[in-house]
């Protein structure tokens, strides 16, 4: 008679990756800065593929506008910190997961506190362009691995979604920017990326004539397919490159 296992949470990923590596990822811990489109998606595939400490970074709280792509994002959930609720989220179904919240915007400043505690990986899914620079930068100066999302916004094809080097990507305004700083800085370093090779449309619409920038006048659109699909291919990159490295 065939002996019978007993069932557990993470009984499919054991059985697929072997229990050597999944004790790696529950010995692990990563850093996901920005829990927004991107993150939030980065977080839940984590949390279920068996990573023990998560550390989520945000200082922005739910609104109505994330309800079409944000995973934590609900009616019940609106203006709460997206932290936390997603700490509440992970909780639901990864009882033993370390989760720990900074509600907080990432700045360079902020570099002693957030890795004041052992990172093994980090996740960059921040909008703010200097943000996403100096994180980029700590990671590299730190020998930190690390993995940044580029723009997501305006598009709705999630099959172009690619994981390379900033150096090749293309059409991503995002990357663009970030290429050019990296350039102007002098900053030596492979910069692991995913991006989308899709064409972004052009968002023209005028939403509030009352904003002070850019964005708040004409936000980006948004599709739920892209910025998803994003999440989970940074989060499988992720859990490779745990087992491959620990």
């Amino acid at each position: 008679m065939a002996e019978q296992t007993v069932e557990t949470p993470l009984q499919r990923m054991e059985l697929l990756i072997g229990e050597e590596n999944l004790n790696k990822l529950q010995n692990s811990s990563v850093m996901v800065v920005g829990i927004g489109g991107v993150g939030s998606y980065v977080c839940e595939a984590l949390a279920r593929s068996g990573v023990k400490k998560l550390i989520l970074v945000d200082g922005d709280c739910v609104a109505l506008s994330n309800l079409n792509r944000q995973i934590h994002a609900t009616y019940d959930t609106l203006n709460q910190s997206k932290t936390q609720v997603m700490k509440e989220r992970i909780l639901t179904y990864r009882n033993d997961c370390e989760v720990i919240c900074f509600d907080l915007f990432y700045k360079e400043e902020e570099n002693e506190r957030l890795f004041s505690q052992p990172v093994d990986f980090v996740v960059d899914a921040i909008d703010t362009m200097s943000s996403k620079l100096s994180l980029i930068k700590y990671c590299l100066a730190h020998k930190i691995p690390f993995i940044s999302s580029m723009g997501m916004a305006n598009r709705m094809d999630p099959t172009k979604i690619e994981i390379t080097e900033l150096s090749k990507t293309s059409y991503d305004p995002v990357a663009k920017i970030i290429r050019q700083l990296v350039r102007k800085e002098k900053i030596k370093g492979k910069i692991p990326v995913v991006w989308s090779s899709e064409q972004p449309s052009v968002q023209t619409r005028i939403i509030n004539e009352n904003g002070v920038t850019r964005k708040q006048k004409m936000p980006p659109a948004s599709s739920p397919f892209v910025p998803s699909a994003a999440g989970l291919a940074i989060a499988s990159y992720v859990v490779k490159k745990l087992i491959e490295t620990k």
